[in-house]
């Protein structure tokens, strides 16, 4: 096992991450985790509010000495490993998550011409208005007996054609009174990667409904 390979790499990523962000104006940041049992390399931009937007992880696996970045079999519903052979992979999957990205910023900002001022569009989505196709059942996620069930299930909007997850968690309250909050996420199919990967790179960090319940 060593780190020899994921340090010449982050090495030449740091090079070429300027070229990567100028065509948009943008400044590139990395972090770089080699705490972890798989090495990281988080990409992000910095915004106005002094925060982080990222929009690539790659992860090294150091027993087989490659890189790799996380997506997901629709087909297969599970997790997948996108392995990077070469620094020409590397450097490409970043420069096209990136671009991705942007593009995706693209669509939330528009310009008005005669101000020059960016607005933001409007993106409020009415559930009734989406004709889901669903794919899965709904699956448990999280359940405690005459409490609390945390169900998700994923579906295809038939009119553009968008990843569709959906999300109930119900809450019985004193024991009589179901509470039930409803909520989707939309999505295309080049964002599945990012998503992914940001948030299997974070999920050591979250609390989950044990610690919740039992404090």
């Amino acid at each position: 096992m060593t780190l020899e390979w994921f340090n010449r790499v982050t090495g030449e990523l740091q090079d070429n991450l300027e070229s990567i962000c100028e065509k948009y104006d943008q400044v590139g940041h990395m972090n770089i985790n080699r705490g972890s049992k798989h090495p990281r390399i988080e990409f992000f931009v910095g915004t106005e509010e002094d925060e982080r937007d990222y929009f690539c992880t790659l992860l090294f696996d150091p027993y087989n000495e490659e890189f790799y970045v996380e997506s997901f079999d629709v087909t297969l519903q599970q997790p997948t490993r996108i392995i990077l052979e070469d620094i020409t992979d590397v450097v490409e999957a970043v420069h096209e998550m990136f671009h991705e990205f942007m593009d995706d910023m693209d669509e939330v900002f528009y310009v008005d011409e005669n101000s020059n001022e960016y607005e933001v569009l409007d993106e409020e989505v009415t559930l009734e208005e989406i004709d889901v196709e669903w794919e899965t059942p709904e699956v448990t996620a999280f359940h405690i007996e005459d409490k609390i069930e945390v169900t998700y299930q994923f579906g295809i909007d038939s009119a553009n054609g968008d990843g569709v997850l959906r999300r109930v968690n119900r809450i019985l309250v004193e024991d009589t009174e179901l509470i039930e909050d409803e909520s989707t996420f939309s999505f295309k199919k080049e964002e599945v990667n990012t998503i992914i990967a940001m948030i299997a790179s974070h999920v050591d960090n979250l609390i989950g409904y044990d610690e919740i319940i039992n404090d």
